[in-house]
C-alpha cells in the first residue's frame, strides 16, 4: 500500500492533466517546481509504476549518512556519566578531543533532547540593554572580579576565583583560587598581570569594599585635601591606574559572563580532573586559561596599549603601607614586634621621625623614611604576614601560617 502526502497528491494530479492534455509539460514543470527534464522523468514513472511513481524513491530507505545505533548510545552512555553537566557545545568538543567521536554540535543537541537530556543552562528571559563599546586596545581597561562559587561541588571547601579579563579582546589575562575576596587577594592578581603584560590604563570593578571606602577623612588628610581610599585604590593611586566602580553587574557585564562560563566549562572541568583542594583547583586553571582565551579571545583594533613599570615599582605599590613614630632607640613597634633599625652611620638617628613601614606580599617588612629604605625584614624575622578581612576590622594583620600558590608563601585564611 503506497501512501501519498497532499505534495504528492498534488504532483499526481497535474501529471493527469498532463495526459488529459490540459497542461503542457512546460507548465506542469512550472507549477510542481520542477525543471521540464525531471517532468518528463516524473511522467515516464508514472507511465511505468502509476501512482508510486510520484513517490520520491529514497523515501522508506535508511540514510546513508545515518549515525550507528551504537555511536549514539555511547554518546548518551558519556552524557549522563563521565560528562554529566556539560553543556552541549563543550560535550562535543570533549567527544571529539577525548573519545574520538566527531559530530556536529546540533548533531549532540538532538542526541540528547531525544533521550530527554535536557541542557544544564537555564535560560532567563531577554532584557533590552545598550551595550558599552569595547575598548579599542588590549591593556586599556581591566575588569576584575571575584566569584565565590561552589567550584569543587562538595568535593571540597568553597572558594573564591579572582580574576582580569581585558575589555578589549575578552582574554583572561589571570586568576587564581582563594578562600575570599581580600585585599591580599587583589594585590596578588595584580602582581602576576602587571609583571606579565603591563600597567593598564583603567580598572573597572564593582563597589567591594576592597576598592572604595566610606570613612570620613581625618585632619590630616583634610588639611591636604585628600579623599580617604583603601590600600588597593592607594596602590593603584601610585602606579597612575584610573579606578571605575561599576554599581551594578550588567555595568561589568563581560567579566560576570566570564564567571557564568566558568561556573559552567570549568566547573567541568575540576569535576572531570577529580579536584578536591585549592592548589589541585589551580592546577586545573592554569590548564584551561589558554584553552579558554584561544576559544573565546577577540582580536583588539589597535595595538596593545599596556604600561611598562620595573618590578620593584610595581613591589612597593603592591603592599600595606603603615606609617610609625622612631623611638629613641631607633626601634618601632609593629604589631606587637619591636623592629630595630639598623645603625647605618654613628652620626646618624632617625629618632622621631615618621617613618613607612611595608609589609610586602611574601610577608617581608621594609622601612622608609621619605624615599630611602632604612630596614628590611624577612618574614621569618618578622612572623608578619600580609593583610586579611576580618568580621571586626575592615583590615588587619596576624601572624601564622596560611595556604598558598608553590610560588609564593602562605595565604591569608
Amino acid at each position: 500500500m503506497t501512501t501519498l502526502t497532499m505534495k504528492d497528491e498534488k504532483r499526481l494530479d497535474i501529471i493527469q492533466r498532463v495526459y488529459r492534455s490540459e497542461l503542457t509539460v512546460t507548465q506542469a514543470a512550472l507549477v510542481m517546481g520542477l525543471s521540464e527534464r525531471q517532468c518528463y522523468r516524473v511522467k515516464a514513472r508514472v507511465n511505468k509504476a502509476g501512482v508510486k511513481g510520484v513517490v520520491h524513491g529514497n523515501r522508506g530507505r535508511p540514510c546513508k549518512r545515518k549515525i550507528k545505533d551504537k555511536t549514539v548510545r555511547r554518546v548518551v552512555e558519556l552524557a549522563r556519566g563521565k560528562y554529566k553537566g556539560f553543556n552541549d557545545h563543550h560535550l562535543t568538543e570533549k567527544l571529539k578531543e577525548q573519545e574520538s567521536i566527531e559530530l556536529s554540535r546540533e548533531k549532540v543537541r538532538r542526541i540528547l533532547r531525544a533521550e530527554g537530556i535536557g541542557s544544564p543552562k537555564k535560560r532567563r528571559g531577554l532584557k533590552h540593554r545598550s551595550r558599552r563599546e569595547r575598548r579599542a586596545a588590549e591593556g586599556m581597561m581591566l575588569q576584575v572580579d571575584g566569584s565565590p562559587h561552589d567550584w569543587l561541588q562538595g568535593r571540597g571547601p568553597r572558594m573564591c576565583l579572582i580574576g582580569g579579563i581585558d575589555d578589549a579582546t575578552s582574554k583572561v589575562t589571570g586568576g587564581f583560587f582563594t578562600q575570599a575576596e581580600s585585599s591580599w587577594g587583589y594585590f596578588t592578581l595584580f602582581s602576576e598581570i602587571f609583571n606579565a603584560h603591563g600597567l593598564p590604563h583603567s580598572l573597572y570593578t564593582d563597589c567591594h569594599s576592597v576598592f572604595w571606602t566610606d570613612r570620613e577623612p581625618t585632619v590630616e588628610e583634610q588639611l591636604i585635601n585628600h579623599k580617604p581610599t583603601t590600600e588597593v585604590g592607594r596602590a593603584l593611586e601610585e602606579l597612575g591606574v584610573t579606578l571605575i566602580l561599576a554599581h551594578s553587574p550588567q555595568a561589568k557585564g563581560r567579566i560576570e559572563r566570564l564567571w557564568n562560563t566558568f561556573q559552567d566549562r570549568l566547573v567541568s572541568e575540576l569535576r572531570l580532573a577529580k579536584a578536591k583542594t585549592l592548589e589541585q583547583a589551580q592546577a586545573v586553571l592554569e590548564r584551561y586559561i589558554p584553552v579558554h582565551n584561544r576559544k573565546f579571545a577577540k582580536p583588539a583594533r589597535a595595538e596593545p596599549a599596556w604600561g611598562k613599570l620595573s618590578t620593584l615599582q610595581i613591589q612597593r605599590a603592591l603592599c600595606f603601607k603603615q606609617q610609625r613614630t622612631v623611638a629613641q632607640d631607633n626601634t618601632i613597634t609593629f604589631e606587637g614586634t619591636v623592629l630595630q633599625i639598623p645603625k647605618t652611620s654613628p652620626f646618624r638617628s632617625y629618632a622621631n621621625r615618621r617613618v613607612q613601614v611595608h609589609v610586602l606580599l611574601d610577608g617581608a617588612v621594609e622601612i622608609f623614611y621619605k624615599t630611602e629604605k632604612i630596614a628590611a625584614f624577612d618574614s621569618k624575622t618578622t612572623h608578619t604576614i600580609g593583610l586579611y578581612r576580618t568580621l571586626d576590622k575592615k583590615e588587619g594583620f596576624r601572624y601564622g601560617p596560611i595556604s598558598t600558590r608553590s610560588t609564593q608563601p602562605n595565604r591569608p585564611t
